[in-house]
């Protein structure tokens, strides 16, 4: 891989995500949406948070504004095993922990040039997931380890046309990381269970753009669309496999399409201390439809496995209530659909409806500082589906998905 990892030091940090939004996307871009499920996104202006999901927002600031935020995802994602080929126990596929914890950071900055354009800054993640299982594991063939992690580089810029409506765009530059480990787990060839039979690493930059609009009716309600496009992502690296070129390290590609994102959100304050809000993010899943790998020396594909998603639907209702001149209150619920269809099931990505319930604070210290608290429960619905592996065997599965998420988010006002 050519791209400097050090570059990621710049930026986010950890090493992996994963992903409590629908497939392997993230939500997770600050504390204060967090706190109202993310509801109103594309319409509230609260922090300078508003470069990830509208550049259109940048116009509601008069000042140069910093926040930086970090969230922590606890998932709780497990498989019980119902029916395995052969002999083998069912037992054998129940594994209580196979989405690790991980720590999700992002930096923005707002900056008014004038009564018309602003200009904004921003690092944070769409996209991410991680999902581990033991090297030795019965069904490892369809599992093994998963890893995708992106560092979305935003620069955005937005254009005031009048005194209710404003349209933003941004360039953005991605860099993704991804990594693939398959072994042979259970056979029918005698093939040890732990053989890597497949081992694809390989990394990428690529480029996408963004843009946003926003009009206000009024001091108190106000409209929000934004759309942010599809990245195709050509990952490059070393390719490895046990079985087949025993071990013999090779170059090796595979293809990976970021989907779209589509919000339409809306604010409205009804009365002096609370307002509603509320957003429709649509989600273009349908342009994620396999993952294939290619490597020098192996005819067709080296790995191969089809999606076959669908577009996907989240929607959000929130609240936010001003306690006092210091403290905000927020809370927020979410529906949030799944794009797997029921055959083509995934332990390797494990995927359900979910809902959010959440609930946050701001504090402000004075007229340049304030901080955000948000917490959220994650709710997945328990599913039962049958994968087939490469050996032809299928292997059914009950799966349960829940997430905690804690974020905290500092504003500073220049």
């Amino acid at each position: 891989m050519t791209f400097k990892k050090s570059l990621l030091a710049l930026s986010l940090t950890c090493s992996s995500f994963y992903s409590v939004g629908a497939a392997f996307q993230l939500a997770e871009h600050s504390a204060a949406g967090l706190g109202r499920a993310f509801a109103g996104e594309a319409a509230i202006a609260d922090d300078a948070s508003v470069v990830a999901r509208n550049p259109a927002l940048m116009a509601q600031f008069d000042t140069m504004e910093f926040s930086v935020t970090g969230t922590y995802v606890m998932p709780d994602v497990s498989l019980t095993g119902i029916d395995a080929p052969g002999d083998i126990p069912a037992s054998a596929l129940d594994d209580n922990s196979i989405a690790p914890s991980a720590f999700i950071p992002a930096m923005y900055l707002v900056m008014p040039l004038n009564d018309k354009f602003a200009l904004g800054f921003a690092t944070f993640s769409n996209f991410g997931l991680a999902t581990e299982f033991d090297d030795d594991y019965a069904a490892g063939s369809l599992a093994g380890e998963t890893s995708v992690t992106t560092v979305n580089f935003n620069t955005s810029l937005s254009y005031k046309v009048n005194d209710q409506f404003v349209i933003g765009g941004g360039l953005n530059v991605i860099y993704a990381d991804a990594s693939l480990v398959r072994n042979a787990g259970q056979n029918p060839y005698d093939i040890p269970a732990q053989a890597e039979i497949a081992n694809l690493a390989g990394d990428d930059i690529a480029y996408g753009w963004n843009m946003g609009l926003s009009y206000d009716f009024n001091e108190n309600h106000r409209l929000g669309f934004s759309y942010r496009s599809e990245v195709k992502l050509e990952l490059e690296g070393d390719y490895s496999n046990d079985h087949v070129l025993g071990g013999q390290v090779v170059p090796g590609t595979m293809d990976i399409s970021l989907p779209a994102i589509m919000e339409f959100s809306g604010l409205h304050q009804v009365s002096e201390k609370t307002s509603i809000h509320y957003s429709a993010l649509w989600t273009g899943w349908s342009s994620f439809d396999e993952l294939a790998a290619y490597a020098e020396g192996v005819e067709g594909p080296a790995f191969e496995k089809e999606e076959n998603f669908s577009d996907s639907m989240r929607y959000a209702l929130g609240a936010t209530y001003q306690l006092s001149s210091k403290v905000t209150l927020r809370t927020g619920i979410a529906y949030d659909e799944s794009p797997a269809d029921a055959d083509h099931r995934s332990i390797s990505i494990p995927d359900t409806n979910r809902v959010w319930l959440s609930g946050g604070v701001n504090y402000t210290f004075d007229n340049n500082s304030s901080i955000d608290f948000g917490v959220s429960i994650v709710q997945g619905e328990t599913q039962t589906f049958t994968e087939t592996d490469d050996f032809d065997q299928q292997w059914e599965f009950e799966s349960t998905g829940d997430a905690y998420l804690v974020s905290v988010q500092y504003n500073h006002v220049f």
